[in-house]
């Protein structure tokens, strides 16, 4: 398999976090990079760079507007006096629909849904290589490639159209299946991250050409706590093309593997001929935001039976922290897909 990743996106190196009002170290650091490029080596592949298809894919999903915001706002926010090294928002509004401001501390509040996506000097120019690491990735799969593994840091799949969050600014996975429709294919998303994928299902919420699914801890207790429901199945010519699978926290390997099942099963019926996994690591049972609890072996097993679909498949790599076996877990999985 071959394994696509940039030396830049270790330039987005965010210090801090805010949760339950403290403020923590951000577990999403580049050191991350070094732990999955470990893994993608054990499991054989093959490391090549992106290469450079331009904003097109990436306006493709995100507005000009929201673009414009991560490219300017670090060096905007700076030059408010006594403002924090990274931008973290305080205010946000109460809808969607408010005005939109000038100034940098109100467009903070206005494109960051949380104080979880810090945005420091590095950050635009690691989360454009991250969205290039995707987008090459899916062009592999439209030239024929059975998989490929796109690791993408700073990950995507909490960000929406025009909002980061969850420490992802650039939704890599949305890219990449708009990337493969738009190229006549019929792409489905499956997001195996402990937490759901509340950006790319805002994304695709209201279309049905794109099928998203989402297997992930139960939000009634656990981030991003407003979405990721099983009630919550698409509107308008979406209806349908969304699935939650939400499951109890602490979760083992054999129940989440029979969830498995119901998530295949949609996506047979959707007429996937292309298959974009979401692929955090985070489910792991010692991951330092755990959820569930799902083994190195358990990862094995999941990517066995994901590869068991017979699709060309593109692995988008989403979170997974840096818990000692994040690299073997990565290779386990890696390992497990191969293999079938």
């Amino acid at each position: 398999m071959k394994a696509i990743f940039d030396q830049r996106q270790e330039q987005h190196d965010p210090k801090h976090f805010m949760a339950n009002g403290a403020r923590l170290a951000n577990p999403e650091q580049p050191a991350r990079i070094s732990a999955l490029l470990s893994g993608a080596r054990a499991a054989g592949c093959d490391i090549a760079a992106p290469d450079d298809h331009g904003m097109g894919p990436i306006a493709a999903i995100h507005s000009p507007e929201y673009l414009v915001f991560l490219q300017t706002i670090h060096t905007r926010w700076s030059r408010i006096e006594g403002a924090s090294e990274e931008v973290i928002p305080n205010i946000h509004p109460d809808r969607r629909t408010a005005s939109y401001p000038r100034s940098a501390a109100g467009q903070a509040g206005f494109h960051q849904a949380d104080t979880s996506c810090p945005i420091s000097a590095g950050t635009w120019e690691a989360a454009y290589w991250s969205a290039q690491t995707a987008i090459t990735g899916a062009d592999l799969m439209r030239g024929g490639a059975r998989s490929a593994y796109a690791l993408c840091r700073p990950p995507g799949h909490h960000a929406f159209a025009d909002l980061a969050g969850g420490f992802c600014f650039l939704n890599n996975s949305a890219i990449a299946a708009e990337r493969l429709r738009a190229h006549g294919l019929r792409p489905a998303i499956l997001d195996i991250d402990v937490h759901h994928g509340n950006g790319t299902q805002g994304i695709f919420y209201e279309r049905g050409d794109v099928l998203t699914v989402s297997i992930h801890a139960d939000p009634v207790r656990f981030y991003p706590f407003f979405w990721g429901h099983a009630s919550e199945r698409g509107e308008g010519a979406g209806r349908g093309a969304n699935l939650n699978l939400p499951l109890v926290r602490g979760t083992g390997d054999d129940a989440y593997l029979e969830t498995l099942e119901t998530a295949f099963a949609h996506i047979r019926a959707f007429g996937t001929d292309v298959l974009i996994v979401a692929l955090g690591l985070d489910a792991y049972e010692n991951d330092p935001l755990k959820g569930l609890a799902i083994t190195t072996g358990g990862f094995g097993r999941i990517g066995a039976a994901i590869g068991g679909l017979g699709l060309p498949t593109l692995l988008v790599q989403e979170g997974g922290y840096l818990a000692p076996e994040l690299g073997d877990n990565l290779a386990s999985f890696l390992k497990g897909f191969e293999a079938e």
